[in-house]
């Protein structure tokens, strides 16, 4: 058999326009969101959010495929509408942490369903933590109590920022009490929304976190079924965002808690999966986001009602982020294009385009 070697640095031809497609990396994120300003991308990406919850039956929708493992879990997230098809690669693996890496870290694609030729590609790791926090605030839009000011935020790690800010941006939320078992989480946390002008309020304790809050946000990062509110620390007319329960044997709250709360969720197929719900009966009433989002289904019905959103996120939340950084990209932000199409001139010789990149076709 013969070997033939193709030697790519040969006079390719250079690629067309069709081949190249626009990459967003870590730092063309960056750059959008400080030329934007951050409260205004989480405003736009809520906003994105929320016109595609609004359209919910024309999506395709499939809990994300997982492959979990004894150290984490890998995912991918896909959707797709009549026009464009979506996916997001993620990680979840809580002791990264502990070895100098990031919990959770994210790529997506955008492409067109016309032809499956990729629109975008982009860096998702900073993408959901923007996305997630911007949805957290959209539902509490729509469930926190009126008038909130006060957010227990208990988990003060990558997150911790960004829903702090989202909850400003979108209902007015401006007092913080942190609690982490890490006091550096807290540490930080403090030192960077203290330079944004929240009020804030270091915790000892869980029990002291939610002193006086109106929503509380969760969101802890170790695999595996803790209890991190008991029932007898949620009071009457509570808003719970609850976001680190995200994954099979992964929870946070008490389920005496969820008996007595209102439950909203993205996606029961997934969330029954992975979120708080999985500690309940399969047929236990919750209510789709995207019904309150409509006027198809109630959000608060009173004052003294307990609220959960039980989020574990999904992939029409990354559809939307994807949507809106191509939206940025088409209108000239920060990002280069990259070659990852093969565009040969016919069609259906692609191995003469491969041997003319050697000189010999």
């Amino acid at each position: 058999m013969n070997d033939m070697k193709f030697d790519i640095d040969a006079a390719a031809p250079k690629p067309s326009a069709l081949a190249m497609v626009p990459f967003v990396s870590v730092a063309d994120m960056m750059r959008q969101v400080n030329q934007a300003g951050i409260d205004r991308v989480l405003r736009d990406l809520a906003a994105y959010i929320e016109a595609d919850f609004r359209r919910w039956p024309e999506f395709d929708k499939t809990p994300r495929v997982a492959s979990h493992s004894p150290e984490g879990v890998i995912e991918l997230m896909p959707t797709a509408d009549a026009e464009a098809y979506g996916f997001k690669y993620v990680n979840g693996h809580p002791k990264n942490m502990r070895e100098g890496f990031q919990t959770v870290t994210a790529f997506g694609v955008l492409a067109s369903v016309a032809t499956g030729y990729p629109l975008l590609l982009s860096e998702m790791t900073l993408l959901t933590a923007l996305r997630t926090a911007a949805t957290s605030a959209l539902a509490g839009k729509y469930l926190a109590p009126e008038g909130a000011e006060v957010m227990a935020m208990i988990g003060n790690g990558a997150q911790c920022e960004f829903q702090a800010l989202a909850f400003r941006a979108l209902t007015g939320i401006n007092r913080l009490r942190l609690y982490d078992i890490d006091t550096e989480a807290t540490d930080k946390a403090i030192r960077n929304l203290a330079a944004l002008d929240f009020q804030i309020a270091r915790c000892a304790s869980t029990e002291e976190a939610v002193e006086g809050a109106q929503v509380i946000t969760t969101c802890t990062a170790d695999k595996r079924n803790a209890t991190i509110l008991t029932d007898n620390m949620v009071g009457a007319g509570v808003h719970i965002n609850a976001i680190g329960g995200d994954c099979p044997g992964k929870t946070e709250i008490h389920p005496d808690i969820l008996r007595r709360a209102a439950i909203f969720v993205e996606y029961p197929e997934q969330t029954r999966i992975e979120g708080e719900i999985q500690q309940l009966d399969a047929d236990h009433p919750v209510t789709e986001l995207w019904q309150v989002l409509t006027g198809a289904a109630a959000g608060r019905s009173d004052a003294r009602q307990i609220t959960l959103f039980d989020s574990v996120g999904f992939a029409i939340e990354d559809f939307s982020a994807l949507r809106y950084v191509h939206d940025r990209v088409r209108a000239g932000a920060p990002h280069v294009l990259l070659d990852m199409i093969a565009d040969p001139d016919d069609p259906r010789d692609l191995f003469g385009m491969l041997r003319r990149a050697e000189g010999t076709g």
